[in-house]
């Protein structure tokens, strides 16, 4: 089971950048690019409200089964999508897949003590980290887009044959996320917060996987050294913070959000200010780095926090880190065609220090587990 789960996200990791590494091939203007990532993210936004109870009522393999295959078909058909509307419809539907992957995969490691939640956690989530590299260099390197997104797409398949061969636990056939016990959930500031957190986060890493290379290549960077800023710099950065967390994690989960977003703040502003490749690139894998532990330790706080309705809980959780980027996407992109790229990304800050906020008040909601 370890390895299905590893290998969809490792799929999910590899599928994850391609908005942002194929954005500069498709001409588009940035409003048209920001609604790409809005389509995206509605996808996402479908699928972490609808796989929480495929997976109870069905079971983990049905669910990643079905995830995989979407992204497969959607990376398949991308290279033949033509104009706008094509594309529009292929990520969409890649949002869809990646949204119930992440769902599928983080539930499998539910069998993991609670004691070590948030080790398992990134510990799963660090070969997402490791797509991403793949996917970066590959663009960067090797592979004109069509290739690459046949290559993610047979990489895909694979692991879908392997989900498919893995025996996994049968199905509840009860509903972990019952909708009759989301007003309670909502009505606890903890929850609220928590999701808030994840809202802000969300909204700052994707809108660097989607709009990073773009910003690179306005300040005069080659597109292949653009893409390798992403490759060894955030995407290995994001790889190393979770291999060391999943090794050491010995903090507590809150404090060591504190410190992340305080992080986060400080390299986003170094990133948008530093001119040369060198220096972007140290600060690139330092925001990597500082956002390693976030999603999976913001989860892990959720499920330790919310003992009972814990799968409602954190389908909250993640439904609001989608709507992040729901939000913040075509945001950037209006802002962009306003202004510039660089005005519209100082945004990043601005959330990292909401998340500083927000977890200083989260401080005074999180001193027992929440029962209800």
């Amino acid at each position: 089971m370890t390895l299905a789960a590893t290998l969809a996200v490792f799929a999910y990791g590899l599928m994850s950048p391609l908005l942002g590494v194929l954005l500069p091939t498709y001409s588009l203007t940035p409003g048209q690019q920001g609604i790409l990532g809005l389509a995206q993210a509605l996808g996402m936004v479908i699928a972490s409200l609808s796989a929480g109870p495929l997976v109870d009522l069905k079971g983990n393999k049905p669910a990643l089964l079905l995830g995989l295959a979407l992204v497969a078909a959607s990376l398949f058909a991308a290279p033949s999508a033509g104009g706008y509307a094509g594309l529009l419809a292929v990520y969409f539907l890649l949002g869809i897949g990646g949204g119930i992957i992440v769902t599928g995969a983080n539930s499998l490691v539910g069998a993991v003590s609670s004691e070590r939640r948030a080790a398992a956690l990134n510990f799963l989530n660090l070969f997402f980290g490791l797509g991403g590299i793949l996917t970066t260099a590959a663009a960067s390197y090797f592979l004109a887009p069509r290739a690459l997104c046949y290559a993610v797409a047979s990489v895909t398949i694979g692991a879908l044959l392997v989900n498919f061969a893995v025996s996994m636990p049968a199905p509840s056939g009860q509903l972990a996320f019952r909708v009759s016990e989301v007003p309670a959930l909502l009505s606890q500031p903890a929850l609220i917060l928590l999701s808030f957190f994840l809202f802000l986060y969300v909204a700052c890493e994707v809108s660097v996987w989607i709009w990073l290379k773009t910003y690179l290549i306005s300040l005069h960077f080659d597109p292949q050294t653009a893409g390798g800023v992403i490759s060894y710099g955030f995407a290995f950065g994001i790889l190393t913070g979770r291999l060391l967390i999943a090794r050491f994690l010995n903090v507590p989960a809150l404090t060591l959000l504190l410190a992340a977003s305080v992080l986060i703040g400080v390299t986003s502003v170094a990133v948008l200010t530093l001119q040369s490749a060198a220096s972007i690139t140290v600060a690139v894998f330092c925001m990597g780095l500082s956002m390693a532990p976030v999603f999976p330790s913001t989860l892990a706080l959720v499920g330790d926090n919310f003992r009972r309705g814990t799968a409602t809980a954190m389908g909250i959780a993640i439904t609001s880190g989608w709507i992040g980027l729901a939000v913040s996407s075509p945001l950037i992109g209006a802002v962009a065609s306003a202004a510039s790229l660089r005005q519209a990304l100082l945004l990043l800050p601005c959330f990292a220090a909401a998340m500083v906020l927000v977890n200083l008040v989260l401080k005074a909601n999180l001193r027992s587990p929440v029962t209800l």
